[in-house]
């Protein structure tokens, strides 16, 4: 994998375009120009992965919009050594950008296939995320409580089982409904048994499966 000047360029355009579209959080911005989005691509998508656009990664997935990433991301608040459980791996690309942004990460992947090259990607980067096989509605409940939870893949409902795993007072980010389109919703949990939820706009993603893993 090689990152010449013409990707550089490339992704300086898209961060002008992402800071066009209101991503004002500079450090998310900083994030996606340290971390080379064809990387995670086939070579046959190099020349567009700059571009806005969404691109089959295998065993079903997408990698989400750039813009998508860094609207989620902004929206997370990152601190640094912030606790990230990470609901679906996909290619890799979130859990780098959040590594970056000095989040300690806990990534779960459905699909083994992607897991691996997830798995592979972050150790290319030399971040120590922590990235797992498994159904994303469990979560990862040995190593709750979490600051921050990010869902990647749409969900019909706000999954309690997650909820249940983030500390009083975090807040996880996610897309919800059970069609096409999903809600991008805020939640913060408020005590032990209650949440708020905010409506933040529509957005697409592909769908949160449960109870299976591949």
């Amino acid at each position: 994998m090689q990152d010449s000047f013409k990707y550089k360029g490339m992704r300086r355009q898209l961060i002008t375009e992402l800071a066009e579209k209101g991503v004002e959080d500079q450090r998310v911005l900083d994030a996606f120009e340290s971390i080379p989005r064809h990387f995670f691509l086939d070579n046959a998508f190099a020349q567009q992965a700059y571009s806005n656009m969404a691109f089959q990664i295998g065993s079903g997935q997408t990698i989400s919009h750039p813009y998508t990433v860094a609207f989620q991301t902004q929206l997370l608040e990152i601190k640094k050594g912030d606790k990230i459980l990470e609901i679906g791996s996909g290619s890799g690309f979130q859990t780098c950008i959040l590594c970056q942004m000095g989040a300690k990460v806990f990534s779960i992947e459905r699909h083994r296939e992607l897991h691996l090259k997830a798995k592979r990607m972050v150790n290319h980067f030399g971040f120590n995320a922590r990235l797992s096989f498994g159904d994303g509605y469990k979560g990862l409940p040995v190593f709750a409580p979490f600051d921050k939870v990010i869902i990647t893949c749409g969900a019909p409902e706000i999954p309690l089982e997650l909820v249940n795993q983030l500390k009083v007072g975090g807040l996880m980010i996610i897309p919800v409904g059970a069609g096409e389109k999903q809600m991008m919703k805020r939640v913060v949990k408020t005590s032990e048994t209650e949440y708020t939820e905010e409506d933040l706009g529509v957005f697409s993603f592909v769908p949160m499966l449960e109870d299976r893993v591949k």
